[in-house]
């Protein structure tokens, strides 16, 4: 509601401010156009002894009449040149607005049977008030179509016969000079509309001679049979004319039509309808009329002009001045809106471009502020660096260890000697910089001797970086599938890496006040340092929740296929919790103890294509497994040991899985004593082989023992 109101308020006020701006011009429009005729004497000529505005003799001061109704003044009266043809005037009448013009003929020639010196019929004259763009002056005359009769002269070979063709003596005199005429007859038409041009069928011998205009028919001569003296009368009496579009013109205001209402008086009444056209607004229409006619037609200059700017068209602007608009509006329509318009758009990218700017830095420097505000406000061991401090430890970054989901590794060297590893977290804007975060949060406060310890850390601008103690063996990946060059770790040594592995999960899990659940257990993450002792690395994707929720809320999966837990992606088997990472430690003790990826689709059986369903085979069967025929009866104990604890690990269910603590009790505890598990699965409701014979055997391991948190910083 409240945006309505100030829509309309805003309308309403646009509105004002046009009929302020049309109400200024108004006045400034009407100080040019007041014309006010100075006073002139009469001038006579003749007979005629009225002559008065508009009409004016040559003789007359220039300021007097109008130059459009100038007339002479010769023995015989005075006379008017029109078309070309010269008419004396009869008659002039100011209260109706009428002067009645003849033929010159008809004077000049009174004594001799009259034909028509010029040319003229009512096509000369405009039937209604027509106004010249080209000049912007109306006709200054306008044909009393209902008044007037024309009269047609004809000369014929050979007599005519038809009462409509009434005889003209030429006995007396030439015409014009020419005594070649054989018969000459005039012919009337009479008609309240002269629209067409016609004379009924020229008869045969006929041609075609001149016309003219004459007074209409007395009732009594119409009624008796007409002979030339009555039509040589009529033309001497001659034709009237109005010169009210003048009076129009003046009165009312420019292409406005008015008419006679009093011809006593000479009052005559304006057409309002034209008022609200700029070029017909004068000071006779009212005060409204005069303000919404300028607005009208500037808007309307306005439109056309912008309308010609978009669709690059002149055509409407071929004249100079339109008739329902002004110059002016064509030119703010045409030029100033669009110069407007392109300014305001080219403002608006600009402003546009620095507010997407302004937000993108804003959401950088939120993500560097929510990093400064967790550092600040934790009470962390780790030492702060400064960038340039990182660089030149790693010597401009020169030695690459590798690459990581969310940057590279760098080795370094600290100014006390020891070496480091340092990763750039060039990826960090992606999630906020929780990763960041979370690495710091996880890691920043514990110590234990199978997670990785975090030296120090460094935020300056875009630039984020962890330093890490340096394990000199790399990662554990490249021992347990050894490639050309590398020795491959001893079943003990394994089992010994494996167990630290176990302790080091055991400790996130539940040696702290927060449970870390790490979410990426796999051989790539778990680093070894000169003694092979193994350490939990890259806590990434790491969450830190209460010790007392068993189950935790993700919006997505999260981990590393082939080690990632099936209730990451099966809602329907169980809540997540700390057994997804149990279920990839298992994955990852497999692997460990058959020294090969779990997933093989190049293995020389169908049967191996995945490695934990073909080894579960071979001991349930008790087979003699082929991979490990050249080991000792230790090493196989050692290796079956770890093979029925990654079975438990791996189970589909979480609830089926043990707990890291319990799992640390059956790598330490001999391989009699634990019980064999159910055969592991993909997926729910997978139906298998020995799929009654393990339900008896199933066992829950959901039960945890507690730890004591002592050893958390």
């Amino acid at each position: 509601m409240m945006k309505k109101q100030a829509s309309c308020s805003s309308s309403s006020y646009v509105q004002t401010l046009v009929l302020l701006f049309a109400s200024i011009l108004l006045i400034s429009h009407q100080n040019c156009l007041a014309k006010h005729h100075q006073p002139c004497p009469t001038s006579s000529c003749g007979k005629i002894t009225n002559i008065t505005y508009p009409f004016r003799l040559k003789t007359d001061p220039n300021h007097c009449g109008d130059k459009r109704y100038e007339l002479d003044c010769n023995e015989n009266g005075p006379s008017l040149t029109m078309f070309s043809g010269k008419y004396y005037v009869q008659h002039i009448d100011y209260k109706r607005f009428i002067i009645r013009l003849s033929d010159a003929g008809a004077v000049e020639d009174a004594n001799c049977s009259f034909i028509p010196r010029y040319f003229l019929y009512p096509q000369s004259f405009s039937n209604s008030l027509s106004f010249n763009k080209a000049d912007f002056v109306f006709e200054p005359y306008s044909l009393r179509f209902r008044d007037q009769t024309q009269v047609a002269y004809f000369n014929c070979s050979n007599p005519i016969k038809d009462h409509m063709y009434v005889n003209v003596d030429m006995s007396c005199c030439n015409i014009h000079g020419n005594s070649s005429t054989n018969h000459v007859y005039a012919v009337l038409e009479q008609s309240s509309s002269f629209s067409r041009y016609s004379f009924g069928d020229i008869k045969v011998g006929c041609d075609f001679m001149v016309a003219t205009l004459g007074r209409p028919l007395l009732k009594i001569e119409v009624k008796e049979k007409i002979s030339y003296d009555v039509i040589h009368g009529m033309i001497i009496d001659g034709f009237e004319l109005s010169w009210l579009p003048v009076i129009c013109e003046d009165r009312c205001g420019k292409e406005t039509s008015c008419e006679v209402v009093d011809e006593d008086s000479g009052e005559v009444q304006c057409d309002k309808r034209f008022c609200h056209y700029v070029y017909q607004t004068t000071e006779k229409c009212g005060l409204q009329d005069q303000i919404f006619g300028y607005a009208r037609g500037y808007l309307r200059g306005i439109f056309i002009g912008l309308r010609s700017r978009i669709t690059f068209s002149t055509r409407q602007l071929d004249n100079p001045v339109g008739l329902e608009y002004f110059d002016l509006g064509i030119v703010i329509g045409r030029n100033v809106i669009p110069l407007f318009l392109a300014t305001r758009f080219i403002f608006g990218v600009i402003a546009l471009l620095v507010l997407f700017i302004y937000k993108w830095k804003r959401r950088h420097l939120s993500m560097y502020d929510n990093i400064e505000n967790f550092l600040l406000e934790s009470n962390l061991n780790p030492i702060r660096y400064e960038y340039k401090e990182i660089k030149k430890m790693t010597a401009g970054l020169r030695v690459k260890l590798g690459q990581g989901g969310f940057g590279a590794v760098y080795k370094g060297k600290l100014r006390s000697g020891p070496d480091v590893a340092i990763k750039m977290l060039t990826k960090s804007n992606v999630n906020n910089g929780q990763d960041f975060i979370n690495e710091v949060a996880t890691i920043g406060r514990i110590h234990h001797v199978n997670v990785v310890r975090l030296v120090g850390y460094c935020v300056e601008g875009k630039k984020s970086a962890l330093v890490y103690e340096f394990m000199p063996n790399g990662s554990l990946d490249k021992y347990i599938f050894p490639k050309e060059g590398i020795n491959a770790l001893s079943y003990e040594k394994t089992y010994e890496i494996s167990l630290g592995i176990a302790r080091g999960i055991e400790y996130l899990h539940q040696g702290c006040d927060m449970q870390i659940l790490h979410f990426d257990i796999k051989p790539h993450n778990i680093l070894l340092d000169e003694e092979f002792v193994p350490k939990v690395s890259d806590f990434g994707l790491a969450k830190l929740y209460p010790v007392n929720d068993s189950i935790v809320t993700l919006t997505a999966a999260r981990g590393t296929l082939g080690y990632m837990a099936p209730e990451l992606f099966y809602k329907n088997i169980g809540g997540v919790s700390y057994k997804a990472d149990v279920y990839s430690f298992g994955m990852l003790l497999m692997e460990m103890a058959g020294k090969r990826k779990n997933s093989n689709p190049n293995a020389e059986h169908s049967s191996q294509h995945y490695f934990p369903f073909w080894i579960y085979d071979q001991f349930k069967e008790e087979r003699d497994i082929e991979i490990m025929e050249d080991v000792s009866e230790e090493e196989m104990a050692v290796a079956k040991k770890m093979f029925m604890v990654a079975f438990w690990c791996i189970q589909l269910k979480p609830s089926d899985r043990p707990t890291m603590n319990k799992v640390v009790e059956m790598l330490e505890g001999k391989t009699e004593s634990l019980e064999f598990p159910p055969r592991p699965s993909f997926y729910p409701n997978e139906n298998y082989k020995y799929h009654d014979e393990i339900n008896s055997d199933r066992t829950s391991w959901g039960a945890s023992t507690s730890y004591s948190s002592d050893n958390c910083s």
